[in-house]
């Protein structure tokens, strides 16, 4: 994992107490509330109260055109298609209003693109399919706001377009008979970040006279998968909406919602909205990633539970496969990324690969993101001379605002701040890593940061907390379970756990007291703090159920010493990444950097008596006493010493070399071109 910065929300102790006294809440709910913006008391009251109405989808620009289009198809009998998408947001969205359409009488039928063969969005061969089974209207749902040319042949070709989409537009909208979008600059409804999902349910609602709550009841299911599988912010609407879903997918007679609850685990017990992102979620969108999307989609409309038991059982199929196929892919970006500087160095990641799996590169970039802490964008080749990208991001850096700056290297590209897609020339590959790099340099430093709620006492962590932090439930994008900063405690032991012995027990004291935390992921043998060393902790806090016993449980997020200064540390590392990158530095900057004979003993020495030292450049930095703003100092030694052999590195641990002799460091290209002197 990436260093992160640690930002420590703020919010109005006392404001939030009058707040929670005045309508009688939970006083720490309140004031995460409060920490996370929600500060008036008409919002706290929604949200606690989980009051929220849902505006009248006729609100939506083009709403009435579009359910005048398809009341006509209907009473015409006209054939109609419900053409989605391959990712769990598509797939929920077809199967709405595919299901409502069906109910109502209509002559329906649903078309999902294959990710590997067509990719997003409409396409002519699709469309002349269509045109010749007899379509006459094609309904889009998670997709088509950027489909200029492909509307103006469908309308060439006597076929008639209504578009749903939430993605962003644009300069020039669709020539459709209705383009619904909550984000169209000219749309004013009140509530503008529903999912795809979301907007099909509306569009069903409207062709209900508007009466949002009988197709909700249908619905609820369906509509909260795709919701929370999208990650749209879980506030608003889209709160209600999840909160309905899941009470809906707990008591499901859905067939497939019912399987799929069976095969992860969780046949008797209730789920939340983290198990719908984590256990549904990720196997729907597996098979528009490895197969196709359309296994998923029949999962969802089946009503036979022998049917459904078999679609969730080749789902888990798809979704081991994409496991496997995943880590490939990310193992060898990694290696590409480690041996190339001009790759590992620059802002933005941007790594190609010949016949990478295009539906799990959104996956891969996710990881790498986590791994180097920067933009990640991922591009499959195939040889068909377009390759496919999909890219992931950090807060301060807009994927949209950044394609969108080089969008004259694309073929085509679509999606969101912080997630998106594209294709791009196979033999443009090159120029847009350089013309992405080269934007990302026009902007503020952009780092990633961990976002903590507040921070807390561990005295304070009892069962009233886990009662406090229910309130706020169901966690999602924008209402992320609650992460709290244990400061300043003192490590006491690290035990290693379960059956894999990739996870640890800890203890840790603060005011006397001694507390026990879980921290997944981390072996002990792996910890690189030591015994007595004073540590910062991020953490969430939830039930731990053992044996009947009900207790809290602390669960470590993120580690760091306590003596890390964040802004410091990110400086110094965008320093480091400049000379690295082959930027010009002035004077000032490689003194900075440049080690002398003294400091660069004093790294060795520590490396050595690690044996396999585990510690980041910044806590060799801190152990020594130099601070973090000389971990640049501290990167600029490692590899120096890598590059003449005194030491390796492997996977972010450094050791001494075996056998090594007396070396000079100023032999070492590196330190000559900061001006080392011996």
């Amino acid at each position: 994992m990436s260093r992160k910065y640690w930002r420590v929300s703020s919010f109005d102790k006392k404001q939030a107490a009058e707040l929670a006294y005045d309508g009688g809440y939970d006083e720490f709910a309140v004031l995460l509330l409060n920490a996370r913006g929600l500060t008036e008391p008409e919002d706290v009251a929604e949200f606690l109260e989980n009051d929220t109405e849902l505006s009248d989808p006729f609100l939506m620009k083009d709403m009435q055109k579009a359910v005048a289009r398809i009341h006509d198809a209907v009473d015409r009998n006209e054939k109609i298609v419900v053409y989605g998408d391959y990712d769990a947001d598509g797939v929920t969205a077809t199967a709405l209003l595919y299901l409502y359409l069906e109910a109502v009488g209509a002559d329906v039928s649903y078309y999902i693109p294959s990710r590997m063969d067509e990719g997003y969005g409409l396409h002519e061969t699709a469309v002349d399919a269509l045109a010749e089974k007899g379509v006459r209207l094609i309904i889009t749902v998670d997709n088509g706001i950027n489909s200029v040319e492909e509307a103006k042949y469908i309308k060439s070709k006597g076929l008639d377009l209504v578009i749903t989409d939430h993605h962003q537009p644009g300069t020039q909208l669709p020539d459709a008979v209705a383009v619904v979008n909550p984000h169209r600059t000219d749309d004013t409804s009140p509530f503008k970040d529903l999912a795809g999902v979301g907007v099909a349910f509306k569009l069903a609602a409207a062709l209900e006279d508007g009466d949002c709550e009988s197709v909700l009841a249908d619905f609820a299911d369906i509509v909260a998968i795709g919701t929370i599988a999208d990650i749209v912010p879980l506030k608003g609407e889209n709160r209600l909406l999840a909160v309905r879903g899941v009470e809906a997918i707990n008591r499901t007679t859905r067939p497939g919602i019912a399987a799929l609850k069976n095969n992860a685990g969780y046949a008797d017990k209730d789920f939340t909205a983290t198990n719908v992102a984590f256990a549904i979620a990720p196997r729907i969108n597996a098979a528009g990633r490895i197969e196709s999307a359309i296994t998923a989609l029949k999962l969802l409309l089946t009503e036979d539970e022998e049917e459904a038991a078999s679609y969730a059982e080749q789902l888990d199929t798809f979704n081991a496969t994409r496991q496997d196929t995943e880590a490939g892919i990310v193992e060898e970006a990694i290696e590409k990324i480690e041996r190339d500087p001009a790759l590992r160095y620059a802002k933005v990641l941007v790594v190609d690969g010949e016949n990478w799996h295009a539906g799990v590169i959104g996956i891969v970039a996710s990881k790498l993101v986590d791994r180097y802490g920067k933009p990640a964008m991922v591009i499959a080749r195939d040889g068909s001379g377009e390759a496919k990208g999909s890219c992931r991001s950090i807060e301060g850096f807009s994927l949209f605002d950044a394609l969108t700056a080089v969008s004259d290297s694309l073929v085509r590209f679509g999606g969101h701040t912080m997630a998106a897609g594209f294709t791009v020339a196979e033999d443009k590959i090159e120029e847009f890593r350089r013309r992405i790099n080269d934007y990302a340099d026009t902007l503020p430093l952009f780092y990633p940061v961990l976002r903590l709620d507040c921070r807390l006492n561990p005295a304070c962590i009892n069962m009233n907390l886990i009662d406090s932090l229910s309130l706020l439930e169901p966690f999602g994008a924008e209402n992320p379970q609650p992460l709290f900063g244990l400061y300043h405690v003192t490590y006491r032991t690290g035990k290693t756990i379960g059956a894999t012995g990739k996870h640890m027990r800890l203890t840790f004291e603060k005011g006397g007291a001694v507390y026990s935390a879980v921290y997944f992921g981390m072996s002990a043998e792996e910890f690189p703090y030591e015994p007595g060393e004073m540590i910062d902790l991020a953490v969430t806090v939830d039930k731990n159920e053992f044996r009947g016993e009900v207790k809290p449980g602390i669960y470590v997020k993120a580690v760091k010493a306590s003596a890390f200064a964040d802004e410091r540390y990110f400086a110094s590392q965008s320093l480091y990444e400049k000379a690295r990158d082959g930027k010009t530095l002035n004077e000032k900057e490689r003194a900075f950097l440049c080690p002398d004979r003294t400091f660069a003993a004093s790294v060795f020495r520590l490396v050595k008596k690690c044996g396999v030292c585990r510690l980041s450049p910044e806590h060799i930095a801190v152990r020594l006493g130099f601070g973090s703003e000389m971990t640049c100092r501290v990167r600029i030694t490692l590899d120096a010493f890598c590059e003449l052999g005194l030491m390796q590195e492997d996977g972010g641990c450094y050791r001494v070399a075996d056998g090594v002799s007396k070396v000079s460091l100023g032999s070492s290209e590196l330190l000559k071109s900061l001006g080392y002197r011996e």
